[in-house]
């Protein structure tokens, strides 16, 4: 079981004798590999869950391998739960959209809207489907770069599907492979090479709401070198009151082999984002106006509008209501990304490789009550060994490594003013902070026969945390200042051990015991329950261990079926919710949850031409140790929420699509497809007294995509799409809801006070048409 909280501090540097002892013992065990005849390379032991065996030879992300190179164990390790998402009826043949409409392909996966644009919030298996603005509890990387940052933030504002050849959706406790955060699981996007690239596209999308995207991707190699670029301009409107957005971004991708022995691999990422922010409606407002139109002023705004109460000097006193368009909600941001690798292979078995990244954020976001100003810069390194051979006569792979990350945090916080545009009020909060993460994995991938391959990882990690905030308060007799220091350091361990058994080449039975972890961020120890900046600093790292047993099915080509049961134990699970209209989501711990559920995976090529595919996630999670203390006035009451649902996670989550492509003849190149998003009702608060409704939405597709003869350009692509056919209002986003008490009679208040209690509700986009062009040069 993992271990960390403030009882069991070590230094920062605890763990490098750790990982060095793993690298320089793990190495010499491996006796001389066999003739590369009967080696057993990663890829021939692995299975990718729904996504099918990896194929021979397949080389890791982004880096052309020449044969007899060791494969990055992260690309195809064994025993876990992956689902590997292509561009087929996701992104190649279908406007561009965001990347929650391409995820929720992957069972156990959920996608809420996030605050504008491209931002949605992903969770697996209900892990971060509390977050109000970040991805959390899972680790995101990119042509094998990790993108999450070292708090466990990461954002999909960058993510652009265009870019992308194809998604690994690891599901379950990952920390013995990915580390800190990843207690939820871990997504590893792959961006086309150029190879596969092989010229350059145009393409252009339009849409209702004044949609527009043009993009331009241009890719080649040419002797050693091979180069990907990705650019794209997105914009629109919104299909709500104040919802404009514009947002530009590069993606680059460039790899260098002077020797068969070393490879060199660059990574560039800039996103700009520039959106304006719809309210957030309590559950009546919705109800009542779920696109929150109408809404330009308070004095003359429609039934259901959501205001917020501005001090009308912008630090205290006399409040004045207003709406998004008179608050000038924004989010201005800025993400760049740029990261090397060197890939060397010492032996025809041993590959080392040593990558180093920069990633900042730097954020201005003045939108709901409070305006956030901010810069995070971080910096990620990460050495490792693999190597392929014999340990005690048996074929196996090895993998060791040792990561180190930092962040720098820098961000105020003040009130926000009415009126003339997104104007700041008083300074509430100044916070400095540093995270750094060190530690060590190892992993043994061993074939202890032809039928049955067993696993052993584990991951020793400490984070260190140190920082300050200064939080202010003003009213008539000046202005006071609390301080709160932070000065902590946990240490985490996280095991995993897994058996996968093949009695045929069609059917795999996989179980897998693993642990994750997962440490507050600096931001979570400084806002306290009242949703100020303030003294949170008590909060302990979330573990969890999880069971996993699953099988897979694949009779013929074309017919998979992967179906997986999980149940997991967490102890502090980190849990966010709102207090209130504006205010900032504060986080608490609670002592024990159990989270269990199924997933269920699934593609059906029945007939030529045709496919049918489902992605489903059944989830139940509950509290089995937690006591909530609710404050009003100078009352305090306890309520025990022991058996109580969690919120926020939905209980079913569902996509089926089914599609024909007509495979030769005349029309060869038209298709069509219809698919479902179906998502349950969950409940908004602890006590479980409101739910956001479910959802059922259905999109329709028409695409056609054919070779050009005696044309300059090589391929014509072309899609129109209707998305939400029959125009169902729906709760896209809901944050959860803190519950409250009477300030008289100490009494929990009902359903009625939180179903009006605003900063809650995003509508879901209601019907539109989106099409679109692709020319391939």
């Amino acid at each position: 079981m993992p271990a960390g909280d403030a009882r069991r501090r070590v230094r920062p540097a605890a763990t490098a004798p750790l990982a060095a002892l793993l690298l320089a013992t793990l190495t010499p065990v491996f006796a001389t590999a066999r003739e590369a005849a009967d080696s057993v390379t990663l890829e021939e032991l692995s299975v990718v869950g729904e996504g099918g065996p990896a194929r021979p030879g397949a080389p890791g992300f982004g880096v052309a391998a020449p044969q007899g190179s060791a494969p990055s164990v992260i690309e195809n390790p064994v025993g876990q739960v992956v689902t590997a998402i292509d561009r087929r009826n996701v992104i190649a043949d279908r406007p561009a959209t965001n990347v929650g409409s391409v995820l929720v392909n992957s069972p156990g996966v959920t996608v809420r809207q996030g605050n504008g644009a491209r931002d949605v919030i992903v969770s697996i298996r209900g892990n971060n489907a509390r977050s109000t603005g970040v991805i959390k509890n899972m680790v995101v990387l990119e042509d094998g770069f990790v993108v999450t940052q070292p708090d466990g933030a990461a954002r999909f504002d960058y993510t652009d599907p265009r870019a992308y050849g194809r998604i690994d959706v690891f599901r379950g406790p990952q920390s013995a492979l990915f580390g800190n955060y990843a207690t939820g699981g871990a997504i590893a996007f792959r961006t086309r090479t150029g190879r596969e690239i092989a010229g350059y596209e145009y393409g252009v999308d339009a849409g209702a709401y004044g949609y527009l995207s043009n993009y331009v991707t241009v890719g080649g190699a040419s002797g050693p070198v091979e180069i990907s670029l990705f650019a794209s301009d997105v914009r629109g409107n919104g299909y709500q009151d104040h919802a404009s957005f514009d947002t530009q971004t590069i993606n680059l991708l460039a790899s260098y082999t002077p020797t068969p022995d070393n490879r060199f691999t660059l990574k560039v990422i800039n996103n700009d984002l520039h959106a304006n922010l719809a309210a957030r409606a309590s559950l009546a407002q919705y109800r009542i106006n779920p696109y929150q139109r109408g809404c330009t002023a308070a004095a003359s705004s429609a039934p259901g509008c959501t205001t917020y109460n501005y001090f009308r000097n912008g630090v205290f006193g006399p409040t004045v209501p207003v709406t998004a368009t008179e608050a000038a909600l924004q989010r201005n941001d800025r993400r760049t990304i740029v990261a090397a690798r060197w890939e060397h292979d010492i032996d025809a078995f041993t590959t080392w490789r040593t990558q180093l990244g920069f990633d900042e954020r730097n954020f201005n976001q003045p939108f709901y009550t409070t305006s956030s100003r901010g810069s995070y810069p971080s910096w990620n390194f990460l050495t490792d060994l693999t190597r392929r051979g014999d340990l005690f006569g048996l074929p196996a792979t090895g993998y060791v490594a040792l990561a180190y990350n930092t962040i720098d945090n820098h961000i105020t916080t003040y009130n926000r003013a009415p009126y003339g545009g997104p104007r700041l009020g008083a300074l509430i909060g100044d916070q400095e902070a540093v995270q750094s993460n060190l530690g060590g994995r190892a992993r043994v991938e061993l074939a202890l026969s032809e039928r049955w391959t067993g696993v052993l990882g584990i991951s020793a990690e400490d984070t260190a945390i140190t920082g300050r905030n200064f939080a202010y308060a003003t009213n008539a007799a000046g202005t006071t200042r609390t301080v709160a220091d932070v000065n902590r350091s946990f240490l985490n361990v996280a095991p995993e051990l897994a058996l996968v058994y093949r009695p045929s080449d069609a059917w795999q039975v996989r179980g897998r015991v693993a642990t994750g972890y997962t440490t507050p961020a600096a931001a979570n120890l400084f806002v306290t329950p009242a949703g100020l900046p303030g003294n949170n600093t008590q909060l302990r790292t979330q573990e969890n261990l999880g069971l996993d047993l699953g099988a897979d099915w694949t009779p013929l080509p074309g017919v998979s079926v992967s179906l997986t049961g999980f149940y997991e134990f967490f102890r502090n699970e980190l849990v966010s919710q709102s207090p209130g209209a504006g205010l900032l989501a504060y986080t608490f711990n609670a002592p024990a949850s159990e989270h269990r559920g199924v997933e269920l995976g699934a593609n059906w090529d029945f007939a030529p031409g045709w496919r049918a595919t489902l992605a489903y996630g059944f989830n139940d999670q509950i509290y089995t140790d937690y006591v909530e203390q609710i404050s009003a006035g100078s009352l305090t009451r306890l309520f025990d929420r022991a058996g109580r649902t969690i919120p926020g996670v939905p209980t079913h989550q569902l996509l089926a699509r089914l599609g024909y492509d007509v495979p030769s003849g005349p029309l060869a190149g038209l298709g069509a497809f219809v698919e479902t998003v179906v998502q349950g009702d969950f409940y908004l608060d602890n006590a479980n007294l409101l739910k956001a409704p479910g959802y059922a939405v259905v999109n329709a597709n028409l695409h056609y995509d054919t070779d050009l003869a005696g044309t300059y350009a090589k391929r014509l692509s072309l899609y129109v799409e209707v998305r939400n056919l029959f125009d169902t209002a729906y709760v896209a986003s809901a944050q959860n809801l803190a519950d409250t008490i009477s300030a008289t009679t100490g009494l929990q208040n009902g359903a009625a006070v939180l179903a009006a209690t605003t900063g809650s509700i995003y509508a879901g986009a209601p019907r539109t048409i989106a099409g679109g062009m692709k020319l391939s040069f």
